[in-house]
């Protein structure tokens, strides 16, 4: 099996280009930030700059971890669902389930190896960039050098290959499960999950305005609580779908088409939850409490610099992630659908009236995306503004959320017409004939 995943990628090295773009870019964030722990490890650091250096590689590297694994898994999913024809082929000619899964973990691995090594040299580069932010704001001390070691290597090529092959093996099982009931457990980890998040949310009227971990429990909270509703969209995508009324014969189709792919689009609307509230929540009480401390006159202490600092790394991380997963999986899902086009054309559809229909289900999934991330996001800002300033809403939120939004919209509808545009290039018959 092993021989016949690596033919398979270099058959056709488009259907994993996906995946090599997200190990890359996993791989290189996880690097650059835990080589931020060779540079503490190194002698004559002082302790504090040590401390600094230590807490924002910890910090960022456990969300990139989480990252690396959730761009990897949704790219691989859609992957693997569009392989369905050829890995029952497999499994009629006398494949095992097993040999099955070694297979797809192989290419995974493979590809996801090939990243991480690409992502090396970005990485050195990107550690030496860091570290001369922390520089320049006082954070580090400038005897403070940049050091690429073991501790960064070891860990960006580990933690991409392990993303990579456990993303395959969840992918492969999913895929075999696709028509079966909706699992306990993922039920269970979304209420766990929103649970813990108004847990945390709550936690933070105990504080009092001048606390410096006062944020800490409320972007925490707004973190959990879209995880949650991440993990539920499936389910809150089609109780939308059933109480929303189809305008036009547009709008009809689309409603259609998202009833009978909601599985298929959990990726999708799991990023936009997830982009929105993390980038809203965080973005919006950072800028609440830079405006605070600006009024109080006093000057920012290290830790509030250290903190703002990571805050802005993470929502740029998150960012460029989530628009990354977001390209690969609408662009995917997207242009596996030709067949589909072709038959709507041949039954009278004009390419007009195509883009139409997709639009209409970007449009619905962006709206239902953010709505839920807002809410996510409104349970953690509004907890910390109230502690913090005696107000209830900022009037920071506004802006900063219709900044989210419109780069949510513009990632999936540009995708989603962009790729679907392209995809009517082709002939109807043409369409048809080589996707049947």
């Amino acid at each position: 099996m092993f021989v016949l995943a690596m033919r398979s990628i270099r058959h056709r090295p488009g259907r994993f280009l996906a995946t090599l773009l997200a190990a890359f870019l996993g791989a290189a964030v996880i690097m650059t930030f835990n080589s931020l722990h060779d540079t503490a490890a190194r002698p004559g650091v002082d302790a504090v700059s040590a401390e600094t250096l230590t807490v924002s590689a910890g910090v960022v590297g456990g969300y990139g971890t989480l990252l690396v694994f959730f761009a990897i898994s949704s790219t691989l999913t859609v992957t693997v669902r569009q392989r369905a024809a050829e890995l029952e082929l497999l499994r009629c000619s006398g494949a095992t389930p097993g040999q099955i899964r070694r297979m797809v973990a192989g290419e995974a691995v493979a590809v996801a190896l090939v990243g991480a090594a690409a992502a090396i040299g970005p990485a050195v580069l990107g550690g030496r960039a860091l570290l001369a932010v922390f520089r320049n704001g006082g954070q580090v001390a400038d005897s403070a050098d940049a050091v690429f070691g073991p501790v960064a290597l070891l860990s960006g090529v580990g933690v991409t290959l392990l993303a990579a092959a456990g993303a395959a093996l969840l992918a492969v099982r999913r895929a075999a499960h696709r028509r079966g009931p909706r699992g306990r457990v993922r039920t269970f980890l979304a209420c766990a999950a929103l649970v813990a998040g108004a847990a945390s949310v709550s936690s933070a009227f105990a504080f009092s305005a001048t606390d410096e971990a006062l944020m800490a429990p409320a972007a925490y909270g707004a973190i959990l609580l879209s995880v949650g509703f991440a993990t539920l969209s499936p389910r809150l995508l089609g109780g939308v779908l059933r109480g929303l009324p189809p305008a036009g014969a547009s709008g009809w189709l689309a409603v259609r088409n998202l009833r009978q792919r909601t599985g298929h689009l959990a990726g999708i609307l799991m990023s936009l939850v997830l982009f929105t509230a993390v980038s809203t929540a965080t973005l919006t009480m950072q800028a609440v409490e830079s405006d605070a401390v600006a009024a109080s006159g006093l000057v920012k202490s290290a830790d509030a610099r250290n903190l703002e600092t990571l805050n802005f790394t993470v929502v740029g991380i998150i960012v460029v992630f989530v628009c990354v997963i977001l390209v690969n999986s609408l662009y995917a899902a997207t242009a596996y659908r030709a067949r589909e086009f072709g038959q709507q054309r041949l039954a009278g559809a004009t390419p007009g009236q195509v883009l139409a229909v997709v639009g209409a289900e970007g449009l619905v999934l962006t709206l239902t995306g953010v709505f839920l991330g807002t809410l996510a996001a409104l349970a953690g800002i509004v907890p910390f503004t109230v502690v913090r300033t005696d107000e209830v809403l900022p009037g920071q939120t506004l802006g900063v959320w219709a900044g989210v939004a419109a780069v949510a919209a513009a990632v999936t509808l540009g995708t989603s017409l962009l790729t679907a545009r392209r995809v009517l290039r082709a002939p109807a018959v043409g369409a048809v004939a080589v996707t049947a």
